[in-house]
């Protein structure tokens, strides 16, 4: 079996054999292959830059791998922004002895999920360091998208504005849990995982009136939430039975003790609109097979600043807090 050697990250023939044979391969454009020392890039309007790191266990997981996590993730944080995503970098930094046929459907991945949102990839760099000093492969992404639609911010919620959930919550936590624990569970349960610029895209060309987009990844759903009250001093009213959770990832969370409001999610986003908007949103959403079940689960209200509050179908309500504790680690 072919592996990946302290050499190919040498600077040298391994390197050079690496970056053409493989990246350059997949990645492909008229920037990146001019293999300079930065790439130089041309944008007409406002941006959005973004970064982040990706140390997912196990790297391979129902719905996707560390590669369109990180595709996925950077490019959703540009479109959270209101920004088109253009420009990527991207830095591995590689365990010797990972299997190269690995490495290889992790970059395919990546290719795969850049064509989604048209985004390219224009510079990296690649690591490699001896047995034990990283866990078989990390990756770095950041990003430049050109400003859409601007006015897009957590500071920007307004007493009114009803909040919509573009899907199903907690998928991509239990997703990763059972992977990581072998759980003989029969259930397809897949990751969400999934770069949203297209259903943002066309809420912009929809002339949707978004006052702020945030997608639900670590915190859940709980987190999303509590940092938009606070941010804008406002109350959020959640109605628990508007927010959907499959009976897969109930049921994991109860094994383990999770609450499903609070578990990650990769291809997930939540958006607060001007309340003669929300069902044009809805059904703008719709459209996308990864936003099918998007709904309303609640608004903006002044009750409790920087509070959130769930109210139960029984008529009861209370205070969704901030996840505490331990929560489920290197999930993305």
């Amino acid at each position: 079996m072919k592996v990946v050697q302290l050499s190919h990250g040498g600077g040298g023939e391994e390197t050079n054999t690496l970056i053409h044979g493989l990246f350059y391969k997949h990645f492909s454009n008229e920037i990146l292959i001019k293999a300079e020392d930065a790439a130089v890039l041309e944008v007409k309007n406002k941006i959005a830059f973004t970064t982040d790191s990706f140390t997912v266990s196990p790297i391979f997981f129902n719905g996707g791998d560390i590669g369109k996590l990180a595709v996925a993730g950077t490019v959703n944080d540009l479109a959270m922004m209101g920004a088109k995503p253009l420009y990527l970098s991207s830095a591995f930094m590689i365990e010797e002895g990972l299997a190269f046929s690995e490495l290889t459907q992790i970059v395919e991945s990546m290719a795969k999920e850049l064509a989604k949102s048209g985004a390219k990839i224009v510079c990296g760099d690649t690591k490699v360091v001896p047995r034990g000093s990283v866990d078989k492969i990390f990756i770095n992404t950041a990003g430049i998208g050109e400003i859409m639609k601007e006015g897009i911010s957590v500071l920007n919620l307004h007493e009114g504005d009803l909040i919509i959930a573009s899907r199903d919550v907690g998928r991509h936590g239990a997703t990763v849990l059972m992977a990581r624990e072998n759980l003989d569970v029969t259930a397809d349960l897949q990751s969400d995982c999934e770069t949203l610029w297209p259903a943002v895209e066309a809420l912009i060309d929809g002339k949707i009136s978004i006052s702020a987009m945030r997608d639900a990844t670590r915190g859940g759903l709980s987190a999303v939430l509590n940092e938009w009250a606070q941010s804008s001093n406002v109350c959020l009213e959640v109605e628990e039975d508007a927010v959907q959770i499959c009976d897969e990832v109930r049921g994991i969370c109860e094994m383990f003790g999770f609450e499903p409001m609070d578990f990650a999610n990769e291809g997930t986003f939540i958006l607060a609109v001007a309340p003669e908007d929300a069902e044009a949103a809805v059904t703008i959403l719709q459209q996308f097979d990864f936003c099918e079940n998007a709904s309303i689960i609640g608004r903006v209200t002044q009750k409790y600043p920087a509070k959130v509050i769930l109210r139960s179908g029984y008529g009861s309500s209370r205070f969704l807090d901030l996840p505490k504790g331990e929560l489920l680690p290197r999930i993305c």
